[in-house]
This record gives C-alpha cells, structure tokens and sequence, in this order.
C-alpha cells in the first residue's frame, strides 16, 4: 500500500465528511429522516443542538483519526481506517436510495457521492 496516497485519501475521506454533514445540517435532516430524528433526540431535546453535538464529534474524532493513527502509522490505523470506510460506503449508498424512495433531493445526497467514491478507493487501498 503506498502509505502517502492512503494518507491522502483518508484525510480526504474526513473533509468530505465534514462538507456532508454541513450539508445535513443545511438540509434540517434531523427533521425528515427517522433514524437521524431518534439519534438526535437521544442527545438533546433541542434536536438541531443534537445533530450538532453528534457531528461535531464525528468530525473530530476523524481529524484525531488522521493526525494520530494514520498519520502516524498506528498498528490501529488501518482497523480505524476499515471502520471510516465501511461507515462511509453505507452513508454514500444510503442517501442515494433514500433520495430515490422520496422522489427527490434528501439532505446530504450531493456529497454522498464523494463519500462514495473515497470510501471505494480508501477501501481498495487497504486491500493492497
């Protein structure tokens, strides 16, 4: 595996999560997908408050994931990259067909594709 362009993706990989949940939280997803509804509220009665809390964490915990065990080369990088990419790939096939069952734009269909597309090449990657 060429540790440089897995690096790359990885990092990659955490921006394009950071731009899909800007867009999620432009869309109001917390308003119109159950699953996000139901997350949300288990953090705060303020749901928006929620899906903040939530994706600001998430958002962090990928940069930490990039600048510690895969910057660094951790032994765990690659399990924590596995995860990143496995989460992303059913986020990057999942807005797509909700947006096919609603017949139209859901929040956060735009930037699932990229998730998509780096989640596939940050996986084909590891496998090497």
């Amino acid at each position: 595996m060429n540790e440089r362009r897995f690096q790359l993706t990885f990092g990659l990989l955490i921006l394009a999560q950071a731009a899909h949940s800007i867009e999620e939280y432009v869309g109001r997803l917390w308003e119109t997908f159950p699953p996000a509804r139901a997350l949300t509220g288990l953090v705060s009665p303020d749901r928006e408050f929620g899906f903040l809390v939530i994706n600001v964490g998430l958002v962090t915990f990928g940069v930490w994931c990039f600048l510690w065990p895969v910057s660094r080369r951790w032994r765990a990088a690659t399990g924590i990259a596995t995860g990143w990419g496995i989460i992303e790939l059913i986020n990057g096939v999942g807005h797509p067909l909700w947006s096919l069952r609603q017949g139209g734009y859901t929040p956060g269909v735009v930037t699932a594709s990229i998730l998509l597309v780096l989640s596939l090449v940050l996986l084909a990657q590891l496998r090497r």
